[in-house]
């Protein structure tokens, strides 16, 4: 019998079939992917009506940083509630308080000279349902979609991210330029479609119940145990905080590659062309993504993903034009979503059922409790040393990063398993305090 390449399911020849012919897949997929778009269009919407209204860039950042605190405050707790109670009610109700608050906002906007403690109050509210949305995504994923075809569905996920991305700015600006409170209309009708497709959902989401008579420990001791399952697995030690770090310099290459640009002479316009290259490239990578995965195997992809977004942000800080810049941006980003890819299949595989919320909201909330500090760095190092050192400086930290996955084989070894055949980690024995 044939042997199966590195990556591949062992019966390739029976290919399962597309997801998008999966009903409960298209009314997950559509109902977030609309969800999506309606928060980039009102991302950029509050922050530019703050400061029209107002007329203080500090009013302008204040509010979208009580959104981010909010997520913040609420994503470990959500990912514990997801592998406790029911995460259809979750995904049924934390998105109704969402659409109530942004509708709150344009309402108070319609009217005119809303109060801003008003708004901050509901940027904040937003926020904190957010983050209980985001602890039950993954865990519902995993329930909707077989397990040789999670590395399919995490690049889809990811290439209509990139998409909703690349439209949701300048469908923003446009809403805006209608009416002010429109974006915010928008964005409160987009989360009804994140409750209607759960509620068509027609597979059990869970999480599954407790035997009859199991005593259930308090939500402080679920949450311990899904860093106990992390800490665990060497795999989810070593992926969370390599990741963690890949995204705290990615985060400052971000702001670095908005003032090259300007250094270079481009303007508002060149900026807006290079960012819809590299999401362009981004989105070509999450459809790379599964396909190279059966073709090299996840390790090789890893590691061959990770040289290819080092050497483009070193280029970077080289090239003269902004459009070279663009490019340059465009290929790093191809190289960088397969990277996420193999990472977050691999993770969705690995963590039973009963953790996985608590595990995907941990990862979550260290990745975006660390990315403020990539901006503030970079920052820091353009204004003493030049924003091309500062580039070379950040794509010299990130060759670290990539140079660590040589050597951390051992940590890494589950990758050289076919997506499909991985183990599930076993299930914890209870803590007894």
């Amino acid at each position: 019998m044939a042997r199966s390449r590195p990556g591949e399911t062992p019966n390739t020849a029976e290919r399962p079939p597309s997801l998008w012919r999966d009903r409960d897949y298209v009314y997950w997929w559509s109902g977030n992917g609309l969800s999506t778009l309606g928060t980039s269009v009102s991302t950029l919407a509050f922050p530019l009506f703050m400061l029209y209204a107002t007329g203080s860039a500090t009013q302008a950042g204040t509010i979208t940083v009580l959104h981010m605190l909010g997520k913040l405050g609420t994503l470990a707790v959500g990912g514990a509630l997801a592998d406790r109670v029911s995460r259809r009610a979750i995904l049924c109700v934390v998105p109704l308080v969402e659409a109530v608050a942004m509708a709150a906002v344009a309402l108070l906007v319609y009217r005119g000279s809303p109060p801003v403690l008003a708004l901050d109050a509901l940027a904040l509210v937003s926020g904190l349902a957010a983050g209980l949305k985001i602890g039950v995504s993954t865990p519902v994923l995993r329930r909707i979609v077989p397990k040789e075809q999670v590395a399919t569905a995490t690049a889809q996920s990811m290439g209509r991210d990139m998409v909703v991305q690349l439209i949701g700015a300048p469908l923003g600006g446009l809403l805006y330029s209608m009416a002010r409170w429109i974006p915010f209309l928008f964005d409160a009708v987009s989360f009804v479609f994140v409750t209607l497709g759960s509620l068509l959902i027609r597979r059990p989401l869970g999480p599954d119940r407790h035997p009859d008579g199991d005593r259930r420990p308090g939500l402080v001791a679920d949450m311990k145990d899904g860093v106990r399952l992390i800490r665990r697995s060497d795999y989810l030690m070593f992926t969370l905080t390599w990741g963690a770090l890949l995204n705290t310099v990615a985060q400052g290459l971000t702001l670095l590659f908005i003032v090259l640009v300007r250094h270079r002479g481009g303007g508002p316009t060149a900026v807006g062309v290079a960012t819809s290259l590299a999401l362009a490239g981004g989105l070509i990578g999450a459809v790379a993504g599964p396909w190279l995965m059966r073709r090299l195997g996840a390790r090789r992809v890893l590691v061959l993903s990770a040289w290819v977004f080092v050497a483009s942000f070193a280029l970077v800080a080289l090239v003269p034009q902004p459009w070279q810049i663009g490019l340059v941006l465009m290929v790093g980003m191809t190289g960088m979503a397969p990277m996420n890819v193999v990472t977050e299949s691999y993770e969705v595989r690995l963590v039973p059922d009963a953790y996985l919320g608590r595990v995907a909201a941990t990862g979550q909330f260290f990745f975006q409790g660390m990315q403020w500090i990539g901006p503030l760095v970079a920052g820091f190092l353009a204004d003493a040393a030049g924003v091309e050192t500062a580039v070379l400086i950040l794509a010299a930290a990130m060759a670290l990063l990539a140079i660590s996955l040589h050597l951390a084989r051992r940590h890494l070894s589950i990758l050289d398993t076919p997506l499909a055949e991985v183990p599930e980690l076993p299930a914890l024995q209870p803590a007894h305090v």
